[in-house]
C-alpha cells in the first residue's frame, strides 16, 4: 500500500504568516477609510455605554450594524484600546479621532486577529501534498485583496473569514456538528455570510439522516440545540432588554437602496447602465424622463435614489433570484452531501449572493475567492479559473483606494499575486503531468486518453488559454483609459465613466466565473 506524502511542516506556515504580518505592517501609515472611523467609534459605543443602547445610540452617523458577537469583539478590544489611549474609547471626544496612537492600535489589531486564518489555513492543509498546501498558504494568507481591504482600506475580514475555513475544514472532515456551530457563530458576528446557509442548511439535514431515523434524529436535535444555544448567547441579552427588534433593524437597512456607493461588479451594474441608457435615449426622442441624481446609495439609511425608466428593485426580487440561483446547488447537496463538495458549493452560494444580492459591497467578493482557493489545486481546469476569477476580483476593488500614493501598491500587489499563481500553478501541475506521463510509459494504453482524463494539455498542466488572455488584456485597456486617457481627452467631464468601466467589465468577469462554477456544480457526478 502507498505511504501517504508528509504535510507541509508548520515552520513553513509560520514563515509565510510572520513574512506577511511585516508587509502588513509597513502598510499602518497607508490610506485610511470611513471604516476606520466606524470601527473606532464602536470601540467607544462598546465601552461607553450599556448594553441596552449600543443598537439605539446615534451619537454617530456610523451607527453599530452588525450582529451582537462583533459587538462582543469590540467591547474586548476597547480595553486595550483605553490602555493604549484613553481617548480612543471616549464616546464624544473620539469622533473623528485619527491620532497615531489609534492608528498604530486598530491596524494592530487586524494583523493580530488573522492569526484565525492562519490557523485555518494550517488545519486545512495538515493532511494534504506538501505543494498543494504550501500553494493554499500562498492563495489565502497573501491574498492581495486582504491585503488591500482589511490592512489598507481597514476591516476584518481575514478574522471572518478564517472562521468561515474552520468550518470548512470540519465539514471536509465530516465532523458536521463542529462545521455547523462554526458557521452559527459567523452569522452572529457577520450576518452578510448568510446567504450560505441555504446550503449548510440542506447539506446538514441529509447528513444528519444518513443511516436510521433515530440517529439521525439524534445528531439533528444535537445540532440544533448547538446552534440555539449560539445564538441564545448572542442575542439573548438584547431580548433581556427589548432591543431585539432595534437591532434587525440595523441589521437589515433596506432603505440603504439596491446598490453601493461604489457599484459592486455584478448582475445589477447591467440594469442600472441600462436604466442610463433608455433614460438618456427617451430623453433625446423627446420623453419627459425624471433623472435621478443617482442609482446607488453611500451606504446611509434612507438614501437611495429610484430608477428613472426600468421597474424598482425590492429586497424581495433579489432573494428570490438568490434563491433561485442557489437551486441547482441544493439539488445537489440533497441528493449526494458529500464533504469533499462541501467547499465548492459554498463559495457557490456566495458567488450567486454577490452576483443578485440587495446592497452587495464590493468587498464581499472576498467571501467567493478565498473559499475557491481550497478548489484550485484539485485539477488544471479549476486552477485556471481561479486564476482568471482571483485577478478579476482584485482588480474590482482599485477605486477603493483612490489616492495616488497608493496607486503603486495595489498595482504591484495584482502583479505580484499574478506572477506567484502563475508559477506556482505551473508548479504543482506541470510536475504532476511529467509524473503521470513517466509513470504511463511503464504501462500499456493510450496516453493521449489518460491525460485528457487528467485535463492536461499537450505541454503539460497549467496553461492560460487565449480567452482568459484576451480578457485580461482588455483590464490593461480599461486601466490605461481610466488612468491616463480619460483625464487627457475628457478632463473633469464625465468623471463616473472609469469607475463605470471597471465595474461593468469585471462583472463580465465575475458573471462568467459563475456559469462556469454553476456547469461544474450541475455536470459533478451524483
Amino acid at each position: 500500500m502507498a505511504k501517504a506524502p508528509p504535510p507541509p511542516p508548520v515552520s513553513g506556515l509560520l514563515w509565510h504568516a510572520a513574512a506577511a504580518a511585516c508587509l502588513k505592517l509597513l502598510l499602518i501609515p497607508s490610506y485610511r477609510s470611513t471604516d476606520f472611523e466606524v470601527h473606532r467609534h464602536w470601540l467607544a459605543l462598546t465601552h461607553s455605554l450599556p448594553i441596552s443602547r449600543w443598537y439605539s445610540d446615534e451619537t454617530s452617523p456610523w451607527t453599530l450594524d452588525y450582529p451582537p458577537f462583533f459587538a462582543f469583539f469590540e467591547l474586548l478590544l476597547s480595553y486595550a484600546a483605553r490602555a493604549a489611549d484613553p481617548v480612543i474609547v471616549h464616546l464624544h471626544r473620539g469622533l473623528g479621532y485619527g491620532s497615531g496612537s489609534v492608528v498604530l492600535f486598530q491596524r494592530a489589531t487586524v494583523v493580530a486577529t488573522d492569526s484565525c486564518l492562519v490557523y485555518a489555513a494550517h488545519r486545512l492543509t495538515r493532511r494534504w501534498e506538501p505543494g498543494k498546501g504550501r500553494l493554499i498558504w500562498v492563495l489565502v494568507i497573501w491574498s492581495p485583496m486582504l491585503l488591500i481591504v482589511d490592512h489598507v482600506h481597514f476591516q476584518y475580514n481575514g478574522f471572518l473569514l478564517g472562521i468561515l475555513l474552520l468550518s470548512i475544514s470540519y465539514l471536509s472532515e465530516g465532523k458536521d456538528l463542529a462545521g455547523g456551530c462554526l458557521f452559527a457563530i459567523l452569522l452572529c458576528f457577520k450576518h452578510l455570510f448568510a446567504v450560505a446557509a441555504p446550503v449548510y442548511f440542506v447539506y446538514l439535514l441529509r447528513r444528519c439522516f444518513r443511516g436510521t431515523f433515530v440517529r439521525g434524529f439524534g445528531r439533528l436535535s444535537a445540532l440544533g440545540a448547538a446552534v440555539i444555544a449560539t445564538f441564545a448567547a448572542a442575542y439573548g441579552p438584547f431580548i433581556y432588554h427589548g432591543q431585539m427588534q432595534q437591532v434587525i433593524r440595523r441589521m437589515f437597512p433596506f432603505g440603504r437602496g439596491l446598490c453601493h456607493a461604489y457599484w459592486a461588479p455584478n448582475f445589477w451594474v447591467f440594469y442600472i447602465v441600462m436604466d442610463k441608457v433608455l433614460s438618456f435615449v427617451l430623453r433625446r426622442l423627446g420623453f419627459d424622463i425624471q433623472m435621478p441624481a443617482a442609482s446607488f446609495t453611500g451606504g446611509l439609511v434612507g438614501n437611495s435614489s429610484p430608477f428613472a425608466v426600468l421597474p424598482q428593485i425590492t429586497p424581495l426580487t433579489t432573494f428570490i433570484m438568490v434563491l433561485l440561483a442557489l437551486s441547482p446547488c441544493l439539488i445537489k447537496a440533497w441528493r449526494n452531501p458529500q464533504p469533499k463538495d462541501a467547499a465548492r458549493w459554498i463559495a457557490y452560494s456566495y458567488t450567486s449572493g454577490f452576483l443578485f444580492g440587495w446592497h452587495v459591497h464590493e468587498k464581499a467578493s472576498l467571501h467567493f475567492v478565498i473559499p475557491l482557493a481550497l478548489t484550485a489545486v484539485q485539477s488544471p481546469g479549476y486552477a485556471k479559473h481561479y486564476f482568471w476569477l482571483s485577478i478579476v476580483s482584485c482588480y474590482s476593488l482599485f477605486p477603493l483606494l483612490f489616492e495616488a500614493q497608493e496607486y503603486p501598491i495595489k498595482v504591484l500587489l495584482l502583479l505580484l499575486h499574478c506572477m506567484a499563481m502563475f508559477l506556482s500553478f505551473s508548479a504543482l501541475f506541470d510536475g504532476s503531468a511529467r509524473a503521470k506521463a513517466t509513470a504511463s510509459e511503464s504501462r500499456k494504453g493510450d496516453q493521449s486518453r489518460e491525460k485528457r482524463s487528467l485535463g492536461l494539455t499537450k505541454e503539460g498542466g497549467f496553461t492560460i488559454g487565449w480567452i482568459t488572455k484576451f480578457y485580461l488584456f482588455g483590464i490593461l485597456l480599461v486601466e490605461l483609459w481610466g488612468q491616463f486617457l480619460h483625464p487627457y481627452i475628457l478632463g473633469n467631464k464625465l468623471p463616473f465613466v472609469p469607475l463605470m468601466m471597471i465595474s461593468v467589465y469585471c462583472a463580465f468577469g465575475i458573471m462568467y466565473s459563475w456559469i462556469w462554477q454553476l456547469r461544474s456544480i450541475i455536470r459533478c457526478s451524483n
